[in-house]
C-alpha cells in the first residue's frame, strides 16, 4: 500500500489539524482517495453535515490504514484527542462512556485525520439522551436495490397516512434509510414500539416481500424492516458520511421523487461527486429540523387502521 510519510498541518477555523501520512491511500481505485482527500472532503461537507451530527454522541468507524486494513468501531474518546474536542459522558449498564460530540468542522477534520472514515451518530441528542428526535427504518435488501426502493415507498405512504413526514437517504452501503423527525416527547421505548407496529402492519399486507423476522435463516429473500436502531445508544450512519466501501460512497439524503430514477442505487453518490450535487441542488433534508412531530397520534391512527376502522 502506498504510504507517503511525514505530516501536514491544515487550518480549519481557529484550529490547526496535523494530518500524519497525508498521502496514505485510504480507498484504492481510479482515482485513489488519500487521507488528505478524506480530511478535505469532511471540511468541505461540514456546512451540510454538522446539523445532523451536532449534539449527538458519535461512534467512530476507524480504518487507520485505509479500507484494505483493519477496521474497528470506537465509542470511548481516546485519551490523546486534544482538549478542544467536545465530549459528553453518558451512562451505560455498569458504568459510563465518554463520547465525542461532532459539533464543528475542526472536529470532523480531526476525526478524519485519525482514520475515522464513517461517523455513526445517536438518534437522540445529549441534552435528552433517552428521547430520540429521529426514528429510523433500515432497509438492507437481500435481493438488490429495487427491493429497498419498493419498501421505502410503502413506508412513505404509510407514514404519510399516519400524519408523519418522512425523509429518505441512500446508506452508501446496500440500501436506504427512511427517517421520521420527532419532537422528543416520546422515549425510546414508545418510539421503538411504534416503529415495530408500523413494520408489522406492512408485513401483514405484504408477507411475500417484507418481514420482521429476527432470525436471518427464517427471512428467506424477503426484506427485513429493521427497527432495532430505535433504542438508547444505538446509531445510524450520519448523512453525508463516507462509507468504508470501494469507491468511497457517501450516505446521501434524497428527495422522495429521486426514488423514481431508474439509475439510482445505494452507492450512486460518492466522495468524488456529492459535493457538486450539494452545490447544485442544496440539501434535500434542510427542512427536517423544522418538522417536529410526535408518535402518539400516529400510533392511535395505526391502531385504527390495523383494526379496520379507518
Amino acid at each position: 500500500m502506498s504510504d507517503m510519510g511525514g505530516a501536514e498541518t491544515i487550518r480549519v477555523g481557529r484550529r490547526a489539524i496535523e494530518v500524519t501520512h497525508p498521502g496514505r491511500i485510504y480507498f484504492p481505485g481510479r482515482p485513489p482517495v488519500t487521507k488528505r482527500a478524506l480530511v478535505a472532503y469532511y471540511v468541505a461537507a461540514a456546512p451540510v453535515m454538522l446539523p445532523y451530527t451536532r449534539g449527538r454522541p458519535v461512534t467512530l468507524q476507524r480504518f487507520p490504514d485505509g479500507i484494505e486494513g483493519e477496521g474497528f468501531f470506537q465509542k470511548e474518546t481516546a485519551d490523546w484527542f486534544p482538549g478542544w474536542i467536545p465530549r459528553a459522558t453518558v451512562p451505560k449498564e455498569g458504568g459510563s462512556t465518554t463520547y465525542v460530540l461532532c459539533n464543528d468542522a475542526p472536529t470532523l477534520a480531526y476525526l478524519a485525520s485519525q482514520g475515522c472514515i464513517t461517523p455513526h451518530v445517536w438518534l437522540s441528542r445529549i441534552d435528552r439522551p433517552r428521547h430520540p428526535d429521529r426514528l429510523i427504518f433500515d432497509l438492507d435488501p437481500p435481493r438488490g436495490f429495487e427491493q429497498a426502493r419498493a419498501a421505502a415507498r410503502l413506508l412513505h405512504d404509510l407514514l404519510s397516512r399516519l400524519g408523519l413526514a418522512s425523509f429518505v437517504m441512500t446508506t452508501g452501503s446496500r440500501g436506504l434509510h427512511v427517517v421520521a423527525p420527532l419532537d422528543r416527547s416520546a422515549d425510546f421505548d414508545a418510539v421503538r414500539g411504534f416503529a415495530r407496529d408500523a413494520a408489522a402492519f406492512l408485513v401483514a399486507r405484504h408477507p411475500d416481500e417484507l418481514t420482521i423476522e429476527a432470525r436471518i435463516a427464517n427471512r428467506g429473500d424477503r426484506l427485513f424492516l429493521d427497527t432495532t436502531r430505535n433504542a438508547y445508544a444505538q446509531t445510524g450512519v450520519a448523512p453525508y458520511a463516507v462509507r468504508a466501501k470501494p469507491g468511497a460512497p457517501v450516505a446521501t439524503p434524497l428527495r422522495w421523487e429521486e426514488l423514481d430514477d431508474p439509475a439510482l442505487g445505494s452507492q450512486t453518490w460518492s466522495l468524488h461527486t456529492v459535493l457538486a450535487r450539494i452545490e447544485r441542488e442544496g440539501d434535500p433534508w434542510r427542512a427536517i429540523a423544522r418538522r417536529r412531530q410526535g408518535v402518539g397520534a400516529a400510533a392511535a391512527r395505526l391502531a385504527r387502521l390495523a383494526a379496520g376502522l379507518s
